[in-house]
């Protein structure tokens, strides 16, 4: 199977659009893999031929995540209770009373950072806009934590992994789909294991809560 055809089969706008569509509607606060798409993407980027530009990809996730944020910023200032609600009833295991009690926790506790430190975590990526607007943040502190937030999360990843895609392709060659195979893969299992470590401090900070 020739596995840069099949890469190269996929057109470079779709995988920008992609990119910025699945990251944009995690940072409103739907639960979507948008770390793995980018580390994906970026991986498109890397190969000997590319015909998807890492420059576009970074920039496409970067808007998506900004954008994303300031959307469900707005959405949370207005609606924040019942888009809440309204998420916890489609992804009850994401949404619930724990993890958006923890949330909350985080944006008392660290203000302005959860916004820039939470483009990190995956839990405070998907509650950071309406988290951020149902608390009345003023928008623009919230909104320079944001920018910033995603160029060096976005923008970090993205060249991140473009280069260290570009350095298996030189030692894997012909077998650099096996390269991309165990990135993924990579990627997917840091993002268990840190999806693991949440759970985790949600479940202590809930239990912590019923104790008081």
């Amino acid at each position: 199977m020739d596995f840069h055809a099949i890469l190269d089969a996929i057109p470079a706008p779709a995988v920008y659009v992609l990119t910025g569509l699945i990251i944009l509607l995690e940072s409103v606060g739907i639960p979507l893999p948008g770390e793995i798409m980018l580390v994906t993407a970026s991986l498109f980027a890397s190969g000997p031929h590319p015909h998807v530009s890492i420059h576009l990809v970074a920039l496409a996730a970067i808007l998506g995540a900004v954008i994303g944020d300031s959307i469900g910023y707005y959405v949370g200032r207005h609606f924040g209770e019942r888009l809440f609600a309204w998420l916890g009833t489609r992804f009850p295991h994401h949404v619930n009373d724990e993890t958006i009690g923890y949330a909350k926790h985080a944006f008392h506790t660290h203000g302005i950072w959860a916004v820039f430190f939470g483009r990190f975590v995956a839990l405070l990526r998907i509650f950071a806009g309406p988290l951020a607007g149902s608390l009345h943040m003023k928008y623009a502190r919230f909104l320079a934590a944001n920018v910033l937030g995603a160029i060096c999360w976005a923008g970090g990843t993205a060249y991140g992994v473009h280069f260290l895609g570009k350095i298996a392709e030189k030692w894997m060659k012909n077998f650099s789909y096996i390269g991309l195979g165990v990135a993924i893969v990579f990627g997917i299992v840091l993002s268990t294991v840190a999806r693991k470590r949440i759970s985790a401090n949600v479940a202590e900070y809930a239990e912590r809560e019923r104790r008081r």
